[in-house]
This record gives structure tokens, C-alpha cells and sequence, in this order.
């Protein structure tokens, strides 16, 4: 199945709304749960609400964080392995992987490891639609 460039940018931003505004991003240590639904796990090292609009519009197939995503003091020390994106009624909605950048996690930090009350900054963040 291959999608217009315009349904594909339709889909990126659908899962945007249907997060809402202002959504909740837990960053925490190990590897992320199976899915979703799943309990959380690992330590929480940060946790920062997002922008109001904290996505772009989508463009060529592809969604990129928008305004700053940081943390001025860390909750806890830890290796940072992978995040959360929580709904304004604690749902996750969104997980996956962290690393530095050229770590080739889904988003990428200024550095993943920790110190408790350090500042945390969200480098790169882009989600890309398949199907094109």
C-alpha cells in the first residue's frame, strides 16, 4: 500500500490531536515495556509537560518536536534508555527509545546520563509515516 505525501502528513498529525495539547513526557532508565498498555518501567529520571503545539505541522511524510522540550533538574540520576508521552488523563500514548545523538534512538538528548537536579535538553525528535 503506498499514501499521497498529504494522508501521510494527515496521519502524523491525527496522532497529535488525539494526544492533545501539552502532553506529559517521562524519560526513564532501561529499555521501553512491551507496548503501551504496559506498566511503566525503569526509574524516572525526568518528567517535562510539552508545549501546547509540541509538534509541527507534518511535512513530506515526516513530524518534528516543536518549541524547546527541557528539564531544568533531573528527578533522578540513571542512564536514560527510553520515553513516555502521556494524554492529560495519564494515558501513555507514545514510548520509545532515547539516546545521544548518532545514537540512533527515536529521540535523542543532549546526554542520557544523569545527574540528579542536571538540566535535560530533548536534542531531536521526528516521527516519518510509512507507506509512501
Amino acid at each position: 500500500m503506498q499514501l499521497a505525501t498529504s494522508t501521510q502528513n494527515a496521519r502524523l498529525d491525527a496522532i497529535e490531536v488525539d494526544i492533545g495539547p501539552s502532553p506529559t513526557l517521562r524519560l526513564r532508565t532501561g529499555p521501553p515495556p512491551t507496548n503501551c498498555a504496559a506498566a511503566d518501567t525503569g526509574t524516572v529520571c525526568a518528567t517535562m509537560t510539552l508545549p501546547a503545539d509540541w509538534m509541527a505541522p507534518a511535512a513530506s511524510g515526516t513530524k518534528a518536536k516543536q518549541g524547546t522540550w527541557q528539564d531544568g533538574s533531573a528527578d533522578a540520576a540513571g542512564t536514560i534508555g527510553h520515553y513516555r508521552i502521556y494524554d492529560s488523563a495519564g494515558i501513555c500514548k507514545l514510548q520509545g527509545t532515547v539516546t545521544i545523538t548518532g545514537g540512533g534512538g527515536e529521540m535523542t538528548l543532549d546526554n542520557n546520563v544523569v545527574a540528579t537536579g542536571q538540566q535535560i535538553t530533548v536534542v531531536s525528535y521526528t516521527w516519518t509515516d510509512g507507506n509512501g
